[in-house]
């Protein structure tokens, strides 16, 4: 019987590829923890940022043009991506799309991985460095960010209007500034891991002329008072209510 069970753990070997590994101090869990693409076989990546944020199981992000998610599982330095998830479905340039499916295949291929000086390495068969990634942080203090929707509280999420500006910026005293489109604003914020929350901002009283901004900067007042969590990826927040709904879309900017 001993033979036995000896012969099906090899054949059990065969299968996978290797043996069940233990875990070591470079393969810790990768669950609640982000990652923004740096490299692809060695080559820096240019272009739209890729992230992979790992979360219950679940392994999550942009390609650098089309969102996607899928499952994940690990043991020891062992790692499995897939079956892919679902994703979206636009259409980029050429480079970006090349890009892409060379990301995705960099996940798909992950047989081991390894996290070491703030950076995660996924590893194939062979023992290629298929991608490596940097440490995505999600602490806001510090930095700066532009609106590219807002909630207009009708169910829906609108892109500004044009040649508008809504920003925001957060310093690390907890205090929010920026501009809504016509007036600038104070407000402070409060952020504890996926959670965030404004006070009602306190704005300058100037009248714009130019259509919809007006309105539209009520609404983004609105939308945060109402943020109740975030989520950072690469360049991206989004904000979000209690409820799920996306409250504001925002893109990353230098620091004023």
């Amino acid at each position: 019987m001993k033979f036995i069970a000896l012969v099906s753990a090899v054949g059990l070997a065969a299968i996978t590829g290797c043996w069940p590994m233990a875990a070591t101090a470079d393969s810790p869990s990768l669950d609640g923890t982000a990652w923004v693409l740096t490299s692809l076989a060695g080559r820096i990546v240019s272009g739209p940022l890729a992230t992979g944020r790992f979360e219950n199981g679940r392994v999550h992000g942009t390609d650098g043009c089309n969102r996607y998610s899928s499952t994940y599982t690990t043991k020891g330095a062992s790692i499995q991506i897939g079956p892919k998830g679902p994703t979206t479905l636009m259409a980029c340039a050429p480079e970006v799309m090349k890009q892409a499916e060379a990301f995705a295949a960099s996940l798909a291929g992950a047989r081991t991985y390894r996290v070491s000086a703030g950076q995660l390495q996924l590893i194939g068969a062979d023992g290629a460095i298929l991608s490596t990634f940097a440490a995505q942080s999600q602490s806001l203090a510090g930095t700066s960010w532009q609106a590219t929707g807002i909630n207009n509280g009708k169910g829906g999420v609108a892109s500004l209007v044009a040649d508008s500006r809504v920003t925001i910026n957060f310093a690390s005293d907890g205090k929010a500034s920026g501009s809504g489109g016509c007036n600038t604003y104070t407000s402070t914020w409060k952020a504890e891991g996926n959670a965030l929350a404004f006070a009602p901002a306190a704005a300058t009283r100037r009248m714009c002329a130019a259509p919809g901004v007006m309105a539209q900067e009520q609404a983004f007042f609105k939308a945060l008072e109402s943020v109740a969590t975030m989520r950072m990826e690469g360049d991206s927040l989004e904000m979000r209510t209690a409820q799920g709904a996306l409250a504001v879309m925002l893109a990353r900017t230098p620091n004023p």
